[in-house]
């Protein structure tokens, strides 16, 4: 597999690291955070003016018609400046959803509207106790009149309490952690009934708890067939799961270059610490981490978009497994080499830390895919 960008990506990631080093650097980032909103909605609309939003997204609403490798550069410049901008939430979740369930009408309402950066979308699943298991679904839709009414809580729901629509799966038949009778409905944040409670994250992005006390939707809010969400469910996890793999190697490959940049100006004893063998040992380990988590993130985006669901599922764990291993070996490593100082707030490789560690447990962590993994795996050669 050729792991090259292409010119066209090539010239993307430029523009992408041009804009992180001028406008969204440590400093500027701590601002955002600690703003009410805890995301910008400048450099929001300067991503969506770049095209980013769009790069995975159809011609015909917008977008520029790109497969999933057409993203990567933009999530590893996400991974390496730490952006909390709802991208993923709105792109690799919502906006999948909607393009690859969605009725004309939906799509056409909501996608060219995303990606002109005037409309942003959140996945509101996971419940409590669920932890990794996206069939378990308690929140309730029941038909009233030409709608439905939906009755629940969603937990721990990414950028939640921004989104201008939410993506909720509702159960519409069977029980709790059935398959089947999972049904997923388009619900505006601001709809009656709908309650949210903000919090924020180890590393520092906004989450949401939400509660759906006798929200009604009409007919036209349930988002494809009724009954059949989970298997779009499975497929747009895997592919946001491929997102946060390339995520997760342009954190890596900061705190890879804030590490050796370190370990060549730091002195001990009167020379660089870097020059001490054991420490380039750690550091060449470190570099072996980035470059296998590289490959996986790439095969993951590949075959998200080419395999069938049997084998998609298996690489995408593959990836997950070799991703959350080279997020806790790297921050892990990173940390320890830059000494105390490495934990303090104001460096950023304390901040690349928290977002590793998350990214290693986000969609299931190493032993909920090494089990996976191995289902599949048993599953084709049965």
């Amino acid at each position: 597999m050729n792991f090259e960008l292409s010119e066209e990506q090539t010239l993307l990631a430029e523009t992408i690291k041009r804009f992180v080093a001028t406008h969204y650097n440590f400093d500027a980032r701590a601002k955002i955070i600690a703003s009410p909103g805890g995301w910008s909605a400048d450099v929001w609309a300067a991503i969506a003016e770049m095209g980013l939003l769009g790069v995975p997204f159809a011609e015909a609403h917008g977008g520029f018609g790109g497969a999933t490798v057409d993203v990567i550069p933009v999530m590893e410049a996400i991974g390496e400046g730490l952006l909390v901008e709802p991208y993923l939430a709105t792109v690799g979740l919502g906006g999948r959803f909607v393009a690859r369930a969605g009725t004309k009408e939906q799509q056409d309402r909501i996608l060219p509207a995303l990606v002109q950066g005037k409309h942003t979308l959140a996945f509101a699943h996971t419940e409590t106790g669920a932890r990794y298991d996206l069939r378990q679904v308690g929140l309730t839709a029941r038909r009233s009149g030409d709608g439905w009414t939906l009755d629940g809580d969603k937990r721990m729901v990414l950028h939640g309490s921004s989104a201008d629509t939410l993506v909720v799966s509702a159960r519409t038949a069977g029980g709790v952690t059935d398959a089947a009778g999972i049904t997923l409905f388009l619900v505006p944040r601001t709809a009656t009934g709908v309650s949210v409670k903000e919090s924020r994250t180890l590393d520092n992005l906004r989450s949401a708890d939400i509660r759906f006390s006798g929200v009604r939707v009409g007919a036209d809010a349930r988002l494809g067939r009724e009954g059949d969400g989970y298997p779009v469910i499975e497929e747009v996890v895997d592919y946001a799961t491929a997102l946060l793999c390339a995520e997760a190697v342009g954190a890596i490959r900061y705190a890879n270059e804030a590490t050796l940049e370190y370990l060549k100006t730091r002195r001990q004893f009167g020379v660089p610490i870097g020059s001490f063998q054991a420490l380039q040992h750690r550091m060449v380990e470190m570099m072996i981490s980035h470059e296998q988590a590289r490959s996986m993130a790439c095969l993951a985006c590949v075959k998200v978009d080419t395999a069938e669901p049997a084998e998609r599922r298996r690489v995408i764990s593959a990836a997950k497994i070799k991703i959350a291993d080279a997020c806790r070996h790297v921050s892990q490593e990173a940390v320890q080499l830059h000494g105390g100082m490495g934990m303090t707030e104001e460096l950023k490789i304390s901040h690349t830390f928290r977002r590793l560690t998350m990214l290693a447990q986000t969609f299931g962590d190493a032993e909920h895919h090494l089990e996976r993994f191995a289902a599949a795996d048993a599953a084709a050669s049965a």
